[in-house]
């Protein structure tokens, strides 16, 4: 009886919370009608909609959370209907005819107390039940924790009701009070018809905020510093006066039944929730994964792509942590966006992933819809999601590995409630490209070789953009560059047509790299390089040997010089020995 209690004052504070908000219009627009046919009626439907759905969503069937998606998106068009009626009526029935006339029947009716007022109410109850997605505070995160590790049963369903009753109550009395308001303002004021078109527009905006996912979203970042709070204070008082043993942690997960002590819990802020990880063209190592089915686990998303080398130089790293940590919790995921064209085919994704090794599962988002839900914009970039799928932690670039092992661990520590000794850290070892840049000496940057984000270059006859042309290169200065030979420069990449073409850029770094291609047909490429005119010797990097001799087999990234010395400013030159290759972008370490 006691967590009835506590589910149904959880839901009355959800007046204060932001999460309400885009529901208070569709519920303040009932004001100044009967409270028995129009607004109970209406609260009622909307406790019982609420109920059933969060119990059936609680089983974790698919087709559920399809049903609800189907049911959202029919209550988000039935409610936009209903805020252009309050809006004009007469507008609304030219725009959209029988539907506006469905809204405005209801309306009316509800508005004069005319027979089937009631069924209007109901309806609109429905709707509002649908799209309600209350901030899932300590309370109602233990009801649905308790109905996904048990599945659902009455209790769930009643615990449920208690809370949407909570809620209920407040919005009640809240439109009890709006409507003195409003009663009091047509009286003397004469503005009635202003306060509904307010109105038609607040459930307009209402409509806008749940379409944009903003009650889910931002609000539900807003509230949970102003109501969790309380609701945790009630809980832990629950468990000094004799709550069931079961019932320790708040924490939501899919995995197995809660009994984690809740002796440790992280300070890492909550910076937002899981996305969808829908829109993938292929997996690669596994099925396709959800978040739903991942609760219970810390993930961390990495966003990289192949030829990247700042992406290349963190995958040590993030290999060595799916390894140390897989079998505490933490689960890994590639999110593989690509750059270039040439990254959207699928076998050259998976020869990469082959290459470096990469056994954890990898998302191949040739479409970006997974980086778009997670608002990304860099290469690479790291997502650490607790236990209870809540974004706790960004890094962003290579770097800070120390720190990024830490969240791991300390969310791995979070998800087992007891904080452990912190573990070694990882040392992969790293060779060729995947090998730590040498930031001290580091005097040249990432640059481009295709017209659209092309700098620095000095061949005198300038771009002859998508078109066959004779270029040449003199002495370039630091970070300059050029092209010698009949070149074809495309908006990612030029194309060597004539055996002898090559390219020469003035650089300081250790390492140099250069993403290649063979072209067209795959033909395998043969170039040479040298450094400063001559063989690069023990300075050659791992893709050519000691006499500059390489070979283009496939479009990847091409480590081609490693200064063991001093990273001095060398002139760097290759030339093609056939023709077809197509060279993409430098890169420094």
């Amino acid at each position: 009886m006691l967590l009835f209690v506590v589910a149904y004052l959880a839901g009355v504070l959800t007046i204060v919370s932001p999460c309400i908000l885009p529901v208070l219009p569709f519920v303040f627009a009932r004001a100044g009608q009967p409270f028995s046919t129009s607004i109970l009626p209406m609260l009622l439907a909307k406790i019982v909609t609420f109920a059933g759905v969060a119990s059936l969503a609680a089983l974790g069937g698919n087709w559920v959370v399809q049903a609800n998606e189907y049911g959202r998106y029919a209550a988000i068009a039935l409610l936009a209907v209903f805020g252009v009626t309050l809006l004009s009526t007469r507008a609304a029935t030219f725009v959209t005819g029988p539907l506006v006339a469905l809204g405005n029947r209801l309306s009316r009716k509800a508005a004069t107390g005319e027979p089937g007022s009631i069924s209007g109410a109901i309806l609109l109850g429905v709707a509002t039940g649908l799209l309600w997605a209350p901030c899932a505070g300590p309370v109602l995160g233990l009801v649905l924790t308790g109905a996904a590790l048990n599945g659902a049963s009455a209790q769930t369903t009643l615990l449920l009701a208690a809370y949407a009753a909570g809620a209920a109550t407040s919005l009640a009395l809240a439109v009890l009070a709006g409507a003195r308001v409003f009663s009091a303002m047509k009286r003397f004021l004469g503005v009635g018809d202003r306060i509904r078109q307010g109105l038609g527009v607040a459930v307009l905006a209402g409509v806008a905020a749940i379409a944009l996912g903003l009650d889910t979203g931002l609000l539900a970042r807003l509230s949970y510093a102003s109501t969790a709070g309380v609701e945790q204070s009630i809980l832990d008082r629950l468990r000094g006066i004799g709550a069931p043993k079961d019932v320790a942690s708040t924490r939501m997960t899919l995995a197995a039944k809660d009994t984690r002590p809740v002796d440790y819990r992280s300070d890492l802020p909550v910076e937002g929730t899981f996305p969808s990880l829908d829109g993938a063209v292929q997996w690669l190592n596994s099925k396709p994964l959800t978040p739903a089915e991942l609760r219970g686990k810390v993930v961390l998303v990495d966003f990289w792509t192949y030829s990247c080398i700042n992406c290349i130089r963190t995958i040590p790293y993030v290999r060595a942590w799916a390894e140390k940590y897989k079998d505490q919790g933490l689960v890994v995921i590639g999110v593989h966006a690509p750059e270039f064209a040439f990254e959207k085919q699928i076998e050259n994704v998976e020869q990469a992933v082959r290459d470096f090794k990469i056994t954890y599962p990898v998302a191949i988002d040739n479409d970006f819809a997974i980086w778009r839900a997670f608002s990304n914009s860099y290469w690479p970039a790291h997502y650490f999601i607790d236990a209870e799928g809540q974004i706790r932690y960004t890094h962003f670039g290579e770097g800070d590995y120390e720190g990024s092992e830490r969240v791991i661990q300390d969310l791995l520590a979070e998800a087992a409630g007891k904080k452990k000794a912190e573990g070694g850290l990882v040392k992969p070892g790293a060779n060729g490209a995947e090998a730590a840049p040498d930031l001290g000496r580091l005097g040249s940057g990432e640059t481009y070789v295709g017209y659209e984000r092309a700098e620095n270059f000095v061949s005198p006859e300038g771009v002859s953009a998508d078109s066959a042309q004779l270029y040449s290169v003199a002495q370039p200065r630091l970070n300059e560059w050029g092209l010698s030979g009949n070149w074809t420069v495309g908006a990612e990449q030029a194309r060597v047509n004539e055996a002898g073409g090559g390219i020469t850029y003035r650089f300081r770094a250790r390492d140099l790299h250069l993403v290649l291609g063979p072209g067209a047909g795959g033909k395998p490429v043969p170039f040479q390089v040298t450094v400063d005119g001559a063989p690069p010797g023990a300075d050659h990097g791992s893709d050519i040997d000691a006499a500059g001799k390489g070979t283009i087999s496939e479009t990847r990234l091409y480590q081609l010089v490693r200064q063991h010395d001093d990273a001095r400013e060398r002139t760097f030159e290759i030339r093609f020995l056939e023709p077809g290759a197509e060279a993409f972008v430098f890169t420094f370490g």
